[in-house]
């Protein structure tokens, strides 16, 4: 930071540059008066960037229904079902993404509650990432909504740096789509990500090389990817709460407690994020695997190993927003010969009893008596849900009332832990142990 205090920053109005005295009041744009002025030391030299809508489906809705702009609304549905997305002023009353639905209207009883209108909300998505694609070929989605950029290099392109290019990005989708965007930028993507949540809605934050360490000291654990409920628990019974605790430990250490998740909470609690922003085409396939420590020859022993992974797959298809065509099943033997077989759908799915209805018969098909050392499951030919026509009824049961099954599930495994429900199969087998690498 300058010796004056004067930190570089700009209008997300009008874009006028200016600077911000760091101790001063809180500024006001000289040129047209906005009180939305972001200022960083490093605003002008970060070019890593995540965009993430504000409660993307209920602002579709709100702006296709101006009456209600100032009401509750929850997209969701049934009284079995979860929420998928709620607009800030149903938040005022506790009622968040995945919970239940009987406790949505407990919680707000005079919510509007709209259902979900997927391939409405599929066809912003798409004009959202092409307006990020108009501005550089490095996007990277993560579901219908969000996505990571890379401007890296395009300052002569746009005429100034990433954070006004991402500025006027933000301007615009407000005002050819109707809904609003908050912006991460930072470093790494891991940051930008973070970012992006500190400042909602339509807010624009950024995390700098400099304070890294220390911002990431001050938070949860759970700020990190991959920590959640279940995890967090652990770390808590391990004395472990904040990232600033996981910076003072050593790897070695991390590594023998948690394995390879120990190596990946050590490199994040520092800040240190070297993946690449990977354009939409690489993203091909959502798949799970396991390894046993003994090989297995048992069918219905490996159908319930099959269903555990599907479900695993389908948590994370939906969490992403992606369906997929394509299922493909692996087998490993004891000989390390990999065997794969792939069908595709009729249409694009992400659930798991549709994973493990196309996958179920390629088992039988290859097991044929023989013995095997890991098996896996995956979705690809992936699109975003909504894209496609929705999938096939191969249950006898709606697809819908499939689907808000397994939603209610997953919300419930990612507040309490996976083992918080055992569906299907996986009841049927009550406790029986199996061990597995």
């Amino acid at each position: 930071m300058p010796e004056n205090g004067e930190i570089p920053g700009f209008c997300r109005d009008c874009g006028q540059l200016t600077t911000v005295n760091a101790g001063g009041p809180r500024p006001y744009c000289a040129a047209c008066g906005s009180a939305r002025i972001t200022a960083h030391p490093e605003i002008f030299t970060l070019s890593i960037a995540h965009l993430d809508c504000d409660a993307f489906y209920a602002a579709i809705e709100k702006r296709d229904n101006p009456e209600l702009e100032d009401l509750p609304v929850i997209i969701g549905g049934g009284v079995r079902g979860v929420v998928s997305t709620c607009c800030y002023v149903a938040r005022t009353y506790g009622v968040k993404s995945a919970m239940p639905m009987f406790k949505a209207r407990e919680a707000c009883p005079n919510a509007v509650i709209i259902k979900p209108n997927m391939a409405k909300y599929a066809e912003v998505g798409r004009a959202v990432r092409q307006m990020m694609l108009d501005l550089t070929p490095l996007v990277e989605p993560l579901s219908i909504d969000e996505a990571f950029m890379d401007l890296t290099g395009t300052s002569r392109i746009h005429g100034g740096p990433p954070a006004l290019t991402l500025a006027k990005l933000q301007a615009r989708v407000k005002d050819e789509l109707g809904v609003t965007a908050s912006i991460g930028l930072s470093h790494n993507k891991f940051l930008a990500k973070i970012a992006s949540d500190l400042d909602k809605p339509r807010g624009f934050s950024v995390i700098g090389k400099e304070e890294t360490k220390s911002f990431l000291a001050r938070q949860k654990v759970t700020m990190i990817w991959g920590v959640g409920a279940a995890m967090a628990k652990r770390l808590e019974q391990d004395g472990v709460a904040t990232i600033g605790q996981l910076q003072k430990m050593d790897v070695s250490r991390l590594a023998k407690t948690y394995g390879e998740m120990g190596l990946r909470l050590s490199r994040l609690a520092q800040g240190d994020d070297k993946r690449a922003v990977k354009p939409e085409r690489e993203t091909k396939s959502v798949s799970s695997e396991t390894t046993f420590n003994e090989d297995h020859r048992d069918v219905k022993w490996l159908e319930d190993v099959l269903w555990e992974l599907c479900e695993k797959v389908s948590a994370r298809m939906k969490a992403s927003g992606f369906e997929g065509r394509t299922v493909t099943l692996k087998l490993k033997t004891s000989d390390f010969k990999t065997i794969t077989r792939r069908t595709t759908l009729d249409a694009p799915a992400n659930l798991a009893r549709i994973a493990f209805a196309a996958a179920k018969p390629m088992l039988h098909d290859a097991a044929q008596g023989k013995a095997y050392r890991l098996i896996g499951v995956g979705f690809s030919g992936l699109s975003f849900a909504g894209e496609s026509e929705s999938a096939p009824d191969l249950f006898g049961d709606s697809n819908e009332k499939i689907a808000k099954t397994e939603k209610a599930i997953d919300a419930i495994r990612e507040k309490f832990g996976r083992d918080a429900v055992k569906a299907g199969r996986t009841l049927k087998r009550g406790g029986e142990a199996r061990k597995r690498s």
